[in-house]
């Protein structure tokens, strides 16, 4: 609680002052002003947040850099500058393929395995052996069907296996520049980061890590709004690549843009309207390829910082033909052409 005098000016009237039993026309003699002592009570910490959420929307917007926190201290940040993200991937993982990579996985903190008969007998061996490798958990459990499908919303397919599990530890730009550095450079080759401007259908994002895993993609950034969590549709369209590709998120694509160029990387946006086509382009050999919402495209800001603009080009088919791409699709195109088409 705070009491702090509150002066209402003169014309202020009955509305302003008879709220607070100070009516003017029953105190003629205050003619200047009315000094009132009123109690104000504020949920200071309740004001706070409400305040640093509308600015960090407003600057993750703009393109800000992260503001301070409270009293003047720098925000928590990683290694690359940037604001440290709230963990993700809490709960349970389902799918065989992304079960199975999460037990492989020594980064990953499992908890239960649930397994339907049918599916310990079908992947006993490999379960068994991935099991015998952890210290965290043992043993699967045999459940009936209907205690899996109880964890997932009606029509996931979860083949009959889910594993709990705490979700991954944070990664920042900096792993992806010394993971880059162990990694040499053959001539007419080239390395690729993928970010991914306010991408937020978790199936395209799952897919995205799965093309990036599959021809050689250093890692996926996303926006730290506006982007799926790390949770099981994710994980399912991954396909086990959630478990291999570090994935990051940035609470600053604008920034992050930046830290990547600073680190000898430059930034290739792909835009239906880019200027040159992504196979006829030359491009040089450390590459962030940056790719935006379907419908949306790439922010105004995005396109921006982008050093150069690429389109895939399109038939022209006529009417009915598509005039673009699912953001996934665009992407295996783009990574196949910069990473695997010799």
């Amino acid at each position: 609680r705070h009491r702090r005098p509150v002066v209402v000016p003169q014309g202020a009237g009955r509305v302003a002052q008879g709220q607070h039993g100070l009516d003017r026309e029953r105190h003629p003699g205050h003619q200047q002003r009315v000094v009132a002592w009123v109690e104000v009570v504020l949920d200071l910490e309740s004001a706070v947040e409400l305040g640093a959420d509308a600015v960090a929307d407003e600057d993750a917007d703009a393109g800000a850099a992260p503001r301070p926190e409270k009293g003047g201290k720098p925000a928590e940040t990683g290694d690359s500058g940037q604001e440290r993200p709230a963990p993700r991937g809490k709960g349970w993982l389902y799918g065989i393929h992304a079960v199975l990579a999460a037990l492989a996985n020594p980064r990953r903190q499992c908890r239960r395995l649930l397994v339907t008969e049918e599916t310990q007998k079908n992947q006993n061996d490999q379960i068994s052996d991935l099991l015998s490798r952890r210290k965290d958990i043992k043993e699967a459990e045999r459940v009936p069907r209907s205690e899996i499908d109880a964890l997932y919303p009606e029509g996931a397919v979860h083949q009959g296996i889910a594993l709990q599990v705490r979700p991954l530890p944070s990664l920042f730009l900096h792993d992806l520049f010394e993971k880059a550095k162990k990694i040499d450079i053959k001539p007419g080759e080239k390395q690729v980061i993928v970010l991914l401007d306010q991408v937020n259908d978790p199936h395209n994002v799952g897919a995205i890590l799965r093309s990036t895993a599959a021809l050689g993609g250093l890692g996926v950034v996303l926006t730290d709004r506006h982007a799926p969590e790390s949770g099981p549709v994710l994980a399912k369209a991954a396909s086990g690549a959630l478990e291999t590709v570090p994935l990051i998120r940035t609470p600053n694509l604008a920034r992050a843009m930046d830290d990547l160029k600073e680190a000898g990387y430059w930034c290739v946006g792909l835009d239906s309207y880019g200027e040159e086509s992504l196979a006829t382009g030359k491009l040089p050999d450390r590459i962030a390829l940056i790719l935006g919402a379907e419908g949306k495209g790439l922010r105004r800001l995005t396109r921006k910082n982008c050093d150069f603009l690429v389109r895939i080009p399109l038939s022209e088919g006529g009417v009915g033909a598509p005039s673009s791409l699912n953001v996934s699709n665009a992407a295996a195109i783009a990574l196949y052409e910069l990473l695997a088409r010799k």
